[in-house]
C-alpha cells in the first residue's frame, strides 16, 4: 500500500546544515586512505615488476617513483598507513565496549589525526 504521508515527513539534514563530526569525518578518512593505500601498493608492484622485467623498463619506473610526483604519492602513502594504523587500533578499542561516549570518541579522533602526522614525520625523517 502506498504511503500517504510521504510529503509530510522531515527532509534528511543537507550537507550545508550538517556539522561534521570528528567521528564521522575520521570514519570516512579511513575508509578513503584504505583505498589510498591499495593505489600505493600498485605503484610499488608496478616498480618491483619492472625490477624483473628489464633494465630499461625499471628505468621508467624508478624515474616516477623517484621523482617529486613519486616522494609526494609515497610520502602521502606513508600518512594513510600511520593513519590506518591508529583507525584500526582505535576500532580494536571500541570493540571492547571502550570509548564510545562521544566526547571520548572525539579525543581519539583527534589523537589518531595528530598521531598518524606525528609518526609519519618520525618515519621520514628516519628512513632520510
Amino acid at each position: 500500500m502506498a504511503d500517504v504521508n510521504r510529503g509530510n515527513r522531515p527532509l534528511s539534514p543537507h550537507l550545508t546544515v550538517y556539522k561534521p563530526q570528528w567521528t564521522s569525518m575520521t570514519s570516512i578518512l579511513t575508509r578513503i586512505t584504505g583505498n589510498a593505500l591499495l593505489v600505493a601498493a600498485l605503484l610499488i608492484v608496478w616498480w618491483l615488476l619492472a625490477a624483473s622485467t628489464s633494465a630499461e623498463y625499471f628505468a621508467v619506473a624508478n624515474a616516477v617513483l623517484t621523482s617529486w610526483f613519486g616522494d609526494l604519492v609515497l610520502f602521502l602513502s606513508l600518512w594513510a598507513l600511520w593513519y590506518h594504523t591508529l583507525a584500526g587500533i582505535r576500532h580494536l578499542y571500541w570493540d571492547t565496549g571502550r570509548g564510545l561516549d562521544i566526547e571520548t570518541a572525539e579525543k581519539l579522533g583527534k589523537v589518531v589525526v595528530g598521531g598518524s602526522v606525528v609518526l609519519t614525520i618520525l618515519t621520514a625523517l628516519i628512513l632520510r
